[in-house]
């Protein structure tokens, strides 16, 4: 019999008031519960488990043992005389570890009878049910002995039917939790889904979608959102479809494989990554499918790619451009030697023709420099409709009266980030090219802007000149190649390509009806939030210096407190409302401005830091301020203030 005693083992401890309620309700039903982790180790339990089977204080405890609880039960005579008893603990806890779902009913040693009902976790380990189930079992004996109508035949049928509904009750109830448990394993697997910023997916072996999540047309702009059922081909499109279909094969023919490729419909740069669906028997019955939207990647990845081009060209042509420059000045030096020498008649125009070419040979050596050569983008909040309209005069002003010049800007966006100098060159670059293909004959050039899906801002230069040969279309855009002969460098549009490429964008050659057709795609980054006024605190101890500079910030909008030392900064810093500090390295005094950003960062809400200076970039100093604050070269680029201060941001 169950010992009646008040006493019993603690519960465990919480001041959780949630867990207290659900420990106290557990305490109140009359059946015994424990439930024992993967390991084996008691986890909860209530109070008529100890009561039940009056168990010692340690053995309902948190992490007290099974096995150990088992050797208990045996040396009390739970399961009466036990031959054996290590031998039958080991085969209980060989038993738990199964983790199998059971039902059974027992008599104990001291004539109770119990039901036995245990659940596995999905976690690993159980919960077991104890029931006293005495009083049912002698109600049935009770009917048995005492019925002098029911044959003893329908009687045993009766009791092995209520036998069968407890333990078809138990196992609907193990059905049940187990059905509850794999809904909210499916719960948190789509919540997981829709939350990646990706479009997985899952297509059967006739091309079928099986499965989607909600994230299609995020990456796939443009496309249906009900496509279960359907084909993937119908969905993607045909030409996205036919670079796909080679890797939905392999996929199905169980290799796995990742593609990167241009979607035709949004122009957008996507990678898929295919895996195959394989049952127990290593079939393949299907294909998942993973794409992500990489086009800010590729576009970051192009960038870098030119930069790294542009270093290792600027390697190779330092030395080469530094020979070239000492040919150059022996050969003038030369010419300047044979004028003074009294030469015969027409030898002065071959002279002043080798001068001549030496110059522009000087020249090709500044725009190789400028093309290989380090350049940092500058891009800043720029209204692009402002832009073209100061841009206008700029590119009619090298225009004879017979070419036209037609400007189509079609953008709804009030500001984008845009290197506007870059840009201006570029398309001045191009202006001028067209110019040169039209000639002295009459003719026009159209300049248009538009958005393209979300991704980019293409930009049109096209022309009625002849338009591009076969050569120019395949090497225009290849330094040094020219169709102009000793008038072009072959550099214009190599540079117009360099550019695009720093930013992220790309260059297209094509001929259109009336001519050539240039086409400049940059990335599309909207700048996001409004001009914000700053009150700047400039330390710069030249005043010419500090004079240019504040006019660079009171141009951007900013208010301007000026200091010529460090020392002099220090004793304003703590006037309220200064937002920024921006300082020389170099400044006249004892402390330097480096010194003086270390002494402001250590102040409870310091303002933002920022230093100038004329230093190179490998001066140990100027690295030492690098690693902690921005550094703008001077003198101080209008354009390289702009996105520091504006509080602008590339969205």
């Amino acid at each position: 019999m169950p010992s009646g005693r008040e006493e019993t083992a603690p519960v465990p401890h919480s001041t959780n008031p949630t867990l207290e309620m659900t420990q106290a309700g557990l305490n109140l039903i009359q059946q015994a519960l424990s439930i024992y982790d993967s390991k084996l180790r008691l986890q909860v339990w209530n109070r008529q488990f100890q009561v039940m089977f009056d168990l010692a204080p340690h053995l309902v405890q948190r992490g007290a043992g099974f096995e150990e609880t088992i050797r208990f039960l045996v040396e009390n005579g739970e399961y009466g005389d036990v031959l054996d008893p290590e031998g039958f603990v080991a085969a209980r806890v060989e038993q738990a570890r199964a983790f199998e779902p059971h039902y059974m009913e027992r008599q104990r040693a001291n004539g109770r009878t119990i039901s036995v009902e245990g659940s596995p976790l999905p976690e690993g380990g159980w919960v077991t049910v104890y029931t006293d189930i005495t009083e049912i079992k002698r109600q049935e004996a009770l009917l048995r002995t005492r019925s002098e109508v029911l044959s003893d035949q329908l009687l045993t049928r009766a009791e092995e039917l209520a036998q069968t509904n407890r333990e078809l009750a138990a196992t609907i109830s193990q059905l049940e939790e187990a059905k509850r448990g794999l809904a909210e394993m499916e719960a948190r697997t789509r919540l997981t889904t829709e939350m990646m910023p990706a479009h997985i997916a899952h297509i059967d072996r006739e091309g079928r979608y099986t499965y989607t999540n909600r994230r299609l047309a995020d990456v796939f702009p443009g496309r249906p959102s009900d496509i279960v059922g359907r084909r993937y081909g119908e969905i993607v499109g045909d030409e996205t479809a036919r670079i796909l279909d080679p890797h939905l094969q392999a996929a199905l023919a169980g290799e796995p494989s990742v593609k990167e490729y241009t979607d035709a419909m949004s122009t957008r740069r996507i990678r898929t990554a295919f895996t195959p669906d394989k049952g127990r028997d290593g079939t393949v019955t299907g294909v998942y499918i993973l794409s992500t939207d990489v086009t800010e990647e590729a576009q970051a990845r192009a960038a870098l790619s030119q930069t790294h081009k542009r270093e290792l060209a600027a390697q190779l042509t330092s030395g080469l451009a530094h020979d070239f420059a000492n040919l150059l000045t022996i050969i003038l030096g030369l010419q300047g030697r044979l004028e003074r020498l009294g030469l015969p008649p027409g030898a002065m125009e071959l002279t002043e023709a080798t001068r001549a070419a030496a110059k522009r040979g000087g020249v090709l050596l500044d725009k190789i420099a400028a093309i290989s050569g380090p350049r940092e983008m500058h891009p800043v909040p720029t209204d692009p409709v402002a832009f073209f309209d100061a841009f206008a005069p700029l590119a009619r002003a090298p225009l004879p009266e017979t070419i036209a010049l037609r400007f189509e800007i079609e953008t709804a966006r009030p500001s984008l980030m845009l290197d506007t100098g870059a840009l201006q060159d570029a398309l001045l670059n191009l202006v001028l090219n067209a110019r040169d293909a039209i000639g002295t004959g009459p003719g026009e050039i159209a300049i248009s802007a538009r958005e393209v899906r979300d991704t980019w801002l293409e930009i049109t230069v096209s022309d009625t000149g002849p338009g591009f040969s076969e050569s120019a279309l395949a090497s225009a855009l290849n330094p040094f190649f020219t169709t102009k002969g000793a008038a072009g460098s072959g550099l214009g549009l190599s540079m117009v390509y360099d550019q695009a490429q720093l930013a992220g964008g790309q260059v297209r050659l094509a001929n259109g009806p009336d001519g050539a057709i240039v086409t400049l795609r940059l990335p599309l980054r909207p700048a996001t939030g409004g001009p914000v006024s700053a009150l700047v605190m400039l330390v710069e101890d030249e005043p010419e210096l500090r004079a240019a500079a504040r006019q660079a910030l009171t141009g951007l909008g900013h208010q301007v407190l000026e200091a010529e030392s460090a020392e002099e900064a220090l004793a304003l810093s703590d006037l309220p409302g200064i937002d920024w500090v921006i300082t020389d390295i170099n400044l006249a005094g004892e402390m330097s401005g480096v010194a003086l950003c270390e002494v402001l960062a250590t102040r409870p809400g310091a303002p933002a830091l920022a230093l100038t200076t004329a230093l190179p970039p490998a001066d140990p100093l100027r690295q030492r301020a690098a690693a902690r604050w921005p550094v703008l070269p001077k003198p101080l680029d209008p354009r390289a203030l702009a996105p520091l201060l504006s509080g602008q941001r590339v969205a």
